[in-house]
């Protein structure tokens, strides 16, 4: 029953079914033809969204939503602008270090893509930067919003793989931090082919200026992540803080959203939310089936099978992990992927911390990779570029990000610090 299970949900996905409903009806389906009593599925759609740690997915996206609305995005680029616009292309540098300024705050690639793409892009287009090249940077600059806690997909894994959240936002700096650097060092080099623009002068004072209109938001990832890490608060606690928060800036400090804009936010943030649940429950519906028919144990002896090698096996898992995030959006793709391979990664003495970073960043690749590329849709909207001209842009910068998810799998365990 599992290649028809597997049949049915790319049927369903070249038809166009959107993804919750796909996995659902093969999974449903599936079950069916294997004499499996379907009170399974209520069963199991209940049992995998009824975990407390999952509270924190809409307060984090509410958070987010609310920062991008409001002008905390704004004030954040205008800082990253003080600090390094003197430099030639120092605008491409900006983009890429805003785009690390707000992944700490909202967690979601799409809507760090849009909050720094709706603040720099005018600029960047007044400064003579190659549209198509800026909205790519800004799109790839949103894959960090994933990975630089807090992060909503780090939040899943956490819930499948029954592993803290707490150790995973800690671990989830280093590899963030790398494809900020590693995009900033593709911006420069294309600065000086292109001979783009220096910003303003340096100046002290406009970067105390900026620094002080930006503390507020600034002050956000050291609420939440100050709290998780010291034991003050829960990751879920730490989410009901960072809406709070939010809220506090926007109504009183900044006073940049208007009650009405508050609603239509969370109406926003309930929808996504709606949709990612949704695509939990159905998933555990899938993973139960695929656990019941012992499809991981099956997956593990046919990786092992190609080679006893732990590199190449590496190598193939991400070849697995980058593969399903071309073709399935990020939290689909890593509910699917986490039950079949995280056994395999135990086995093979893989830290499930180091397996969480490791299809976190590969499948934030997704996000720039048609079709299923969130954060190039999301540029291209904003920049009126084609989304052709986007992909191209991208690919300096898709190599760079691969680059460091092969640093991510491999270096700890060159240092044995894995498992």
């Amino acid at each position: 029953m599992t290649l028809v299970l597997f049949a049915l949900f790319l049927l369903f996905l070249i038809l166009g079914v959107p993804v919750a409903f796909a996995i659902g009806a093969s999974s449903v389906i599936a079950l069916h033809g294997g004499d499996v009593p379907l009170q399974v599925v209520a069963q199991r759609m209940f049992s995998g969204a009824n975990t407390f740690a999952l509270i924190a997915v809409p307060l984090f996206i509410l958070a987010g939503d609310l920062m991008a609305q409001g002008k905390v995005s704004e004030k954040l680029v205008n800082f990253a602008d003080a600090v390094l616009g003197f430099l030639k292309g120092g605008l491409s540098i900006v983009s890429v270090l805003a785009g690390m300024f707000f992944s700490a705050i909202s967690g979601s690639g799409a809507a760090t893509t849009a909050a720094v793409g709706s603040s720099l892009v005018p600029e960047l287009q007044r400064k003579g930067y190659d549209p198509a090249s800026a909205a790519s940077l800004i799109a790839a600059s949103g894959t960090i919003g994933v990975v630089i806690p807090p992060s909503v997909p780090m939040i899943i894994y956490a819930v499948i793989a029954q592993e803290s959240v707490a150790r995973l936002f800690l671990n989830g700096f280093i590899p963030g931090i790398l494809m900020g650097v590693g995009l900033m060092a593709i911006a420069v080099v294309q600065a000086y082919q292109r001979n783009y623009p220096r910003g303003a002068e340096f100046s002290l004072r406009l970067i105390l200026r900026t620094l002080a209109d930006a503390a507020w938001g600034m002050m956000t990832p050291l609420i939440i992540l100050g709290g998780i890490f010291s034991g003050i608060f829960t990751p879920s606690e730490a989410a009901v803080v960072a809406v709070n928060y939010a809220l506090f800036v926007s109504l009183f400090i900044y006073r940049d959203l208007t009650l009405r804009q508050i609603y239509h936010v969370m109406v926003r943030a309930a929808i996504t939310t709606a949709v990612i649940m949704f695509v939990i429950a159905t998933s555990a519906v899938l993973s139960w089936a695929l656990a019941n028919w012992g499809v991981p144990a099956q997956v593990a002896a046919w990786v092992l099978g190609q080679s006893t090698n732990l590199y190449l096996i590496m190598l193939l898992v991400v070849l697995i992990i980058l593969f399903t995030g071309i073709f399935i959006e990020t939290a689909s793709a890593l509910i699917i992927l986490t039950p079949v391979l995280l056994p395999l990664m135990v086995y093979l003495g893989i830290d499930p911390i180091h397996f969480g970073l490791i299809i976190v960043v590969g499948l934030a690749i997704g996000m720039i990779t048609p079709p299923v590329a969130i954060n190039l849709y999301v540029a291209s909207s904003i920049t009126n570029q084609s989304l052709e001209r986007i992909s191209w842009a991208v690919l300096p910068y898709l190599f760079v990000l691969i680059s460091v998810l092969m640093v991510v799998v491999y270096g700890p365990i060159l240092l044995g610090m894995s498992g």
